[in-house]
């Protein structure tokens, strides 16, 4: 880890549960950490994915199902087919078994305990709730909480990881028209 100057940790929907999971398992110790689309608690009716809905995706996953929900976590059809390319290829056995053993851990969670530099979060996701990401997020005093008109993934939006962070990080110092310029700018990207 000494080979690096920085490191930040960018937990993604399901992923900023396993950041917490794993976290303690690698030893790394990030100096920034930022938490997209998720809560630490995702099979959650108040602060995550419904457990009806959670559950439901887990016992009925076929390929029909999996389609919409990668045109869910895009936002719109346009979308999708702009980034077909980003959507795993993957069985549906080995993304069934993968989420049943997320679920079984998720539900034996104890208490969330990482700290979150910061949370961006979606007013148009549609894989989340966005009021339960606001609700849990609005609640960690200690998270700077940045709620951006986008879907559930946005990656895309910026040309590189460094350019996202750099708009995190920057993003509560920024007048309300640079943050407009820097969304359109995302936005046409």
């Amino acid at each position: 880890m000494k080979t690096y100057e920085k490191i930040t940790l960018i937990g993604w929907s399901l992923g900023v549960w396993a950041a917490e999971y794993l976290s303690h398992k690698t030893g790394i110790k990030p100096d920034v950490t930022i938490a997209v689309n998720g809560t630490p608690i995702p099979a959650d009716d108040q602060y995550g994915i419904p457990l009806n809905i959670f559950e439901g995706t887990l016992n009925n996953i076929t390929e029909e199902n999996i389609d919409k929900f990668y045109l869910r976590m895009f936002g719109d059809k346009k979308t999708y087919q702009t980034n077909i390319e980003r959507v795993p290829h993957r069985s549906i056995k080995s993304l069934h078994d993968e989420l049943r053993w997320m679920y079984n851990r998720i539900r034996e969670q104890k208490e969330p305990g990482f700290r979150w530099d910061y949370a961006v979060t979606s007013e148009i996701d549609r894989v989340f709730p966005s009021k339960n990401l606001d609700g849990y997020w609005e609640n960690e005093k200690n998270t700077k909480h940045i709620i951006l008109p986008l879907p559930h993934y946005f990656f895309h939006k910026w040309k590189s990881f460094a350019d996202f962070i750099s708009f995190v990080e920057n993003y509560k110092s920024m007048s309300p028209k640079q943050k407009k310029a820097s969304l359109k700018i995302a936005k046409d990207f």
